[in-house]
């Protein structure tokens, strides 16, 4: 039977009961549950609490799954304990997201619990959920009920109520998974904030997806791979009418890798519209993406590219929309700013100590700085404020667990300090560090603003506790907002938003909506307090020019004089701006 068609029917006959599995059927289950849930990926994402374009936990858990299946793909193994623990392994170096890292602790525990077993019956099932719902909810720091942690718990609940009554695993799996989807269902009414959205607890719709995988599988069902016109289909992120990034297109001549292999390796690293096709021995790649190095030396490793097109999407509508201006009128670097980044650069310097400062020497820093950034502007920003490594990655492209332990790995100091910079980071980071030889801190700083703010009070000489604790007291001196499109209807926070309304977000809640961008982001600054503030910074985004930010700079400065107000290149996907309050 194709990989990409699942089942268990040839392995254990229709109608009899399954008391045992083994590793193989777990393979199968793993395989049957990553199909499922890709199926299921667009859907996942759009159950988003704020209408913003970052749904992104379908994706998360995929690509975390992938991992683990990954690991298990060319593995003939019997043995059930041994597979378990090969997919808890690539489950926790894939991990993405807070809700790809509690999957990936949920696997864990289910892999300690099967350690050692060969095969695997109804009671070591429910004791290997019980194990994996105990290691999800230690491993995060302050758990929260009406989310994904809620449906493992009561799908266990389940499992440990029916195993002393039936056995067999077709029956007890097929009671989990309607446990589960009774608790995904209750969601809403343990977490308010899921009943004002109108929505279900996105991370627990994963679960629910891949415990109705199992059930689907050990009932004589087959699941088969997404068809590849449909693997598009995700969440409507381009509301924002334009196409942004480049457009990257190739031939490869290899015998080495089939077709399939390279779409997901394109979607892994991040890559959207993707499309890729082939016949004897030539493969034709197609993707988008902000970066196109990666897309470019990834095809090379395969074999002879040929045909290479490489289009700036960015620059093609800018200037069909007039709002390029070519070089000369701009700053070449892509940074810009009323009072300038380079004064942010001269003032953290100038308060190291003059030891510091040996002239014709780079300052070197003691503590390792790794930094999560989402475009390219702000990638130099964090770069110039001295983090020796950024990993590309915020809203709808979290890093794994193992992007951070390769970024940590490859950094010559022994300590490290991490700066997410977005809340749904935080967990991968934090994994990282604990999987880690590295003495790391990981900050819990969740915003832009927030990471910046960090570095402006780092010490490249002082130690890892002293430096950790001063950038992240200097983390708390800025308030933190963004701007975007929304991309479906919602009443969050007493505001009514419709799809395509501009809104703006600050302190993790929806505090404006207006009819322009302009608008939004002056409304924005008022609750953010600005007028109490000494610095504005506007990070423009890839949907908006630096002459259309400069001229929104002067309305800010007329709105709050007693400001100075900064305008810099940020590059990020989908918002319009990222402002900084200090």
């Amino acid at each position: 039977m194709s990989i990409n068609v699942v089942s268990l029917i040839d392995r254990h006959p229709r109608g009899e009961p399954i008391h045992a599995l083994d590793g193989q059927d777990f393979k199968l289950l793993i395989r049957g549950a990553y199909l499922w849930l890709e199926k299921h990926r667009a859907v996942i994402n759009r159950l988003n609490v704020f209408p913003v374009p970052d749904g992104d936990t379908g994706t998360n858990m995929l690509l975390t799954l992938r991992k683990s299946w990954e690991e298990i793909a060319s593995s003939e193994e019997a043995n059930i304990g041994k597979i378990a623990g090969k997919v808890a392994h690539g489950a926790l170096m894939g991990a993405r997201g807070n809700s790809g890292v509690i999957l990936s602790q949920i696997l864990r525990g289910v892999a300690g619990s099967l350690d050692g077993y060969s095969t695997c019956d109804g009671a070591q099932l429910s004791a290997a959920l019980r194990s994996g719902t105990d290691t999800a909810y230690k491993g995060v720091n302050k758990p929260v009920e009406g989310t994904i942690l809620t449906v493992c718990r009561e799908a266990t609940e389940a499992a440990e109520a029916i195993v002393n009554l039936n056995s067999d695993l077709r029956f007890l799996c097929q009671q989990v998974t309607r446990a589960a989807h009774r608790s995904l269902e209750n969601t809403p009414n343990l977490l308010p904030v899921l009943k004002q959205a109108g929505v279900v607890d996105s991370g627990g719709m994963g679960l629910y997806v891949i415990f109705e995988a199992f059930g689907k599988l050990l009932n004589d069902e087959v699941i088969a791979a997404v068809e590849a016109e449909q693997e598009g289909e995700d969440a409507d992120l381009s509301e924002l009418g334009d196409e942004w990034g480049y457009d990257i297109q190739f031939l490869v001549y290899t015998e080495q890798v089939a077709e399939h292999e390279v779409r997901e390796k394109l979607t892994a690293m991040g890559g959207e519209s993707i499309v890729v096709g082939g016949s004897n021995g030539v493969i034709k790649v197609h993707v988008h993406s902000q970066d196109p190095g990666p897309f470019i030396s990834y095809g090379a490793s395969l074999g002879h590219l040929d045909d290479i097109v490489l289009e700036n999407m960015t620059l093609q509508t800018l200037r069909r929309k007039g709002e390029w201006r070519e070089p000369g009128n701009s700053n070449i670097s892509g940074i810009s700013s009323i009072s300038g980044i380079n004064d942010m650069v001269q003032g953290a310097m100038e308060e190291l100590p003059p030891s510091a400062l040996v002239s014709g020497d780079p300052v070197v820093n003691k503590v390792g700085i790794i930094a999560v950034a989402p475009g390219a502007g702000l990638e130099e920003v964090f770069r110039s404020l001295g983090a020796d490594t950024v990993i590309s990655g915020g809203q709808t492209m979290n890093p794994s667990t193992e992007e951070f332990l390769q970024a940590m790995e490859a950094l010559p100091q022994e300590q490290v300090i991490i700066l997410p910079n977005n809340g749904n980071v935080l967990l991968a980071a934090q994994q990282a560090a604990a999987l880690s030889g590295k003495e790391t801190v990981v900050l819990p700083v969740k915003t832009i603003p927030e990471g910046i703010s960090a570095l402006l009070a780092h010490n490249p000489l002082a130690e890892l506790a002293e430096d950790a604790a001063s950038m992240r007291e200097g983390s708390q001196d800025v308030k933190s907002g963004q701007v975007t499109q929304a991309v479906s209807d919602a009443n969050i926070d007493g505001i009514q938003v419709r799809k395509g309304d501009i809104i703006g977000i600050g302190e993790g809640k929806l505090l404006s909506k207006e009819e322009n961008v302009d608008k939004v982001v002056l409304a924005l600054l008022r609750k953010l307090d600005a007028n109490e503030a000494e610095i504005i910074t506007l990070y423009y985004g890839l949907p908006v020019t630096q002459a259309a930010t400069e001229a929104l700079a002067a309305k800010v400065s007329d709105a709050f004089p007693d400001c100075d107000v900064e305008v810099v290149s940020g590059g990020q996907p989908y918002y319009y701006y990222i402002l900084s309050v200090e």
